[in-house]
């Protein structure tokens, strides 16, 4: 009489036999004792009260019972693999929440496409992201991974380029059909630009490259950098702004290929203490692969 269910070790070990057609080559396949595999095939006859196999002079044949229930055999093995690996995938997954910090801009326009295929990744994963111009926090332990465009100097944090990111003059298209399109980077002077407020970045990168821009001959000026790309993007006149973000606003072309304009260095820090943590590592591994595909894009 056949019992409700069979021990899934009886049905293993019978499985390696009928593939082995021996005790001794089913013994190797599975690391097991030859003794055992000849006890669990016994258990298994007793419950379907049939012989399974035939000794012979090479090792032992399948008898009709076993053949019978081979095919139902092997769904049960495949079924059992397929929750050995479920239950693997289950046990790494990766579970936290990981605190990122980033640039106003990057938070806006970088990283959003990256954290959409992290969630797909590790739908485990809850992110926090803060957008803020602040360096220190990693340091103050208010985020766990930064992206940042300066390169960490702290001996505490573990720092990793990522690569460059380009900075372009651009300007709207609605803006270029008023004003015209400047053909040379002094023309820049006989339009409207676009500036920061307190902050002198612009006008130090101008001057480097020969231009003398005070900021005064900004028709708008702003240090929150997200109005800035707005201004841009709504036509306000030419501004300075990383490659990347002009994937994002449709009618913004760059313009003056020619200005050899220094690009961004774009950083991934973490602290050192809690880079081994499993989800921290994750994070911060699958952000240094996924970022420089998005700033080559640029």
């Amino acid at each position: 009489m056949v019992t409700d269910a069979f021990d899934w070790t009886l049905v293993r070990s019978f499985l390696a036999v009928l593939d082995a057609g021996s005790l001794t080559g089913a013994a190797r396949a599975l690391g097991a004792q030859q003794p055992t595999l000849s006890r669990h095939v016994a258990e298994l006859e007793a419950q379907l009260g049939a012989p399974l196999f035939e000794r012979t002079g090479r090792g032992v044949a399948p008898t009709a019972a076993a053949l019978a229930i081979a095919d139902a055999a092997r769904r049960m093995h495949d079924g059992a693999e397929r929750l050995g690996r479920t239950l693997a995938r289950r046990r790494e997954a990766t579970t936290g929440t990981v605190r990122i910090t980033t640039s106003q801009v990057a938070a806006a326009w970088l990283l959003p496409p990256v954290l959409a295929r992290l969630r797909q990744e590790e739908p485990g994963v809850q992110v926090e992201l803060v957008a803020s111009n602040a360096l220190s926090n990693l340091l103050r332990r208010e985020a766990d991974i930064a992206v940042r465009m300066v390169r960490p100097t702290q001996g505490s944090l573990v720092a990793r380029k990522l690569g460059d990111i380009p900075i372009v003059a651009a300007a709207h298209e609605s803006y270029l059909a008023r004003a015209g399109t400047p053909r040379q980077p002094a023309d820049l002077l006989q339009h409207a630009l676009l500036g920061y407020d307190r902050d002198e970045t612009i006008v130090r990168g101008c001057a480097a490259l020969g231009l003398e821009i005070t900021r005064e001959q900004f028709a708008l000026r702003t240090d929150d950098h997200l109005a800035y790309g707005q201004l841009v993007r709504a036509g306000a006149g030419i501004g300075f702004v990383a490659a990347y973000n002009l994937a994002h606003w449709p009618g913004v072309r760059p313009l003056l290929p020619m200005l050899k304009i220094p690009p961004l260095p774009c950083w991934l820090a973490v602290h050192r203490e809690i880079r081994g943590n499993r989800v921290v590592r994750r994070v911060y591994d699958f952000l240094a692969a996924e970022i420089p595909p998005e700033l080559s894009r640029a």
